[in-house]
């Protein structure tokens, strides 16, 4: 059975000035695409099957990223029903310079996982094994419960 150390990942992106809006810093639709494609990653290493985006529960954006600066991405599964599971997802900005960072935004996106036709699949259960998985575990559900 997985668990969510399993499932962590982090990603880097540098934003560009096609990324950006009239304030020269990202999107918010550029931070969410980010967010879902790491997000969906984590949920496909979980469940080993495709998996589609179902739910994104309060997405706040606290501070923008600036054009120029990196998004860093972390996502991991920290709960799982018969057929989803719940990803945390936090993004951080990172000037590339200096390594300085501040959260930007967070989230819990929910994600199914489907077959080629589209058909929901069974998900594993949820193992939590290490002080690593109950430290990610914990985080996801404190996050839900805001």
């Amino acid at each position: 059975m997985p668990t969510p150390a399993d499932t962590y990942i982090q990603n880097r992106e540098r934003i560009q000035p096609n990324q950006t809006n009239n304030y020269d810093t990202a999107h918010g639709g550029v931070v969410m695409h980010l967010m879902d494609e790491i997000g969906a990653m984590s949920a496909m290493r979980f469940a080993g099957e495709t998996c589609v985006t179902a739910r994104v529960e309060s997405l706040d954006f606290r501070r923008p990223i600036p054009r120029g600066d990196i998004a860093v991405v972390e996502s991991w599964v920290f709960d799982a029903g018969e057929t989803s599971v719940k990803v945390r997802l936090r993004v951080d900005r990172e000037k590339p310079r200096t390594g300085e960072s501040e959260r930007t935004s967070d989230s819990v996106f929910t994600f199914v996982a489907v077959d080629t036709d589209g058909v929901p699949q069974q998900v594993p259960d949820l193992s939590v094994d290490t002080d690593r998985d109950e430290e990610l575990r914990a985080e996801g559900l404190t996050a839900v419960e805001r």
